[in-house]
């Protein structure tokens, strides 16, 4: 063997003896990150979404805290202090680094949008001073609507008629719904109406505002710019008209740990809806929002004993539909549909107890549901005990 074998020969003896090595760049990039399933984060939202409704509906009609501007500035002030904690002492705000706001954009573009923001929430919360929240959740369908014409009239989108056409079905279902409404208050309708008016507007101007790559901001960030100056704003409309009237037996009456608490879940729907975001798609946060609905009008029926006819059940299933057609569109449910269908069969093959036992959950869940809402004509005692113990209102007052 010559010495240039022999050297060959060493050279490739340890590579055949080698073990495969892995980077430890690449096992990090492998290691499965710990999350919880979609599904909670759809629970969390919708659970303090729906609970930021109620708790206002109580607070400003049931608990005689009636002071809609107040309590809007409360919140805002709450999230200001909030997002500046978290953006100093966390890295939840980091994102916000990367906006280039400057002093002009932030006067030009951020003020007017916080304009709209206060003007929405103000009148929103006027609302619950007059209408039902059942009543409510159906005006507010009309908010995609409102959104389409913004669009449409600041020059972001081209007028498009068969898309009119699409929502027409919201328009007409909520018109329906609100001929069938008993406890119908116009002051309080057009309050509803400004505040999705202006809910609208805000939503194309973010819209506008987030066109450019250099103001991409999720919403907690956006909340960190609005908050102060909507608080601000909301502060000194509200020192004119509501403040000389606020006493502090108003505020020890609900009660300061109330207060916090009303301002701590306003504040943590705005954190859910970031997880939302980043963990669902477009279809479930609009099946999410519609579901959302359903149960916040279920819930003004069971808590405040909410009169609502069977017209309006008509009419707000008429705009619920349009509302899930005009978001996904007649190509999408038809794909979404045979998907669902799939999986559903595919999940009685694999388990065929459990699908049975979830068949047979919801059956039970609609027949309490229609027990329960009977319940005020043959147990009316029973009604105005939990309702009580709720702080709603009672069936001889509702």
């Amino acid at each position: 063997m010559s010495e240039g074998e022999k050297v060959r020969t060493s050279g490739d003896s340890p590579r055949e003896q080698a073990l495969p090595t892995v980077s430890p760049s690449a096992e990090k990039q492998e290691a499965p990150k710990a999350t919880f399933h979609p599904a909670v984060y759809v629970s969390v939202w919708i659970t303090l979404s729906s609970s930021v409704i109620l708790f206002n509906k109580h607070l400003l009609d049931y608990a005689n805290f009636r002071f809609p501007i107040v309590l809007t500035t409360w919140h805002l002030t709450f999230a200001t202090i909030m997002t500046q904690f978290l953006a100093r002492f966390t890295t939840v705000l980091d994102g916000r680094k990367t906006v280039k706001m400057t002093g002009r954009v932030y006067l030009r573009a951020i003020v007017p949008i916080g304009l709209m923001f206060s003007l929405s929430l103000i009148c929103g919360n006027m609302t619950y001073l007059y209408l039902s929240v059942a009543f409510i959740q159906m005006l507010k369908a009309t908010t995609p609507v409102a959104v389409l014409f913004a669009t449409w009239g600041m020059g972001m989108a081209p007028v498009n008629y068969k898309v009119l056409m699409n929502v027409s079905a919201i328009v007409l279902g909520v018109v329906i719904a609100s001929f069938g409404e008993i406890q119908f208050q116009l002051i309080g309708f057009l309050f509803q109406l400004g505040g999705i008016v202006f809910e609208a507007t805000r939503l194309v101007m973010v819209q506008r505002l987030l066109s450019s790559a250099e103001y991409k901001m999720d919403p907690m960030v956006s909340l960190y710019y609005f908050a102060p100056i909507c608080a601000v704003m909301n502060g000194v409309v509200a020192l004119f008209l509501e403040v000389p009237h606020v006493t502090m037996d108003h505020i020890y009456g609900v009660g300061l740990p109330t207060l916090f608490a009303n301002a701590m879940v306003a504040f943590l729907l705005n954190v859910s809806v970031v997880f939302l975001i980043g963990k669902t798609s477009s279809l479930v946060m609009t099946l999410c929002g519609v579901l959302k609905d359903i149960l916040l009008v279920a819930a003004s029926m069971a808590i405040w004993n909410t009169p609502v006819t069977g017209l309006q059940f008509f009419g707000y299933s008429i705009a619920l539909i349009g509302l899930v057609y005009y978001k996904l569109g007649g190509d999408k449910i038809r794909e979404y549909t045979g998907s669902a269908n799939r999986a559903w069969a595919e999940y009685g093959n694999t388990h065929p107890a459990q699908r049975k036992f979830v068949i047979f959950g919801a059956a039970a869940l609609i027949f309490f549901l229609f027990v329960g809402s009977m319940a005020p004509s043959y147990a009316p005692d029973q009604v105005d005990r939990v309702k009580g113990m709720l702080g709603g209102a009672t069936a001889g007052n509702a």
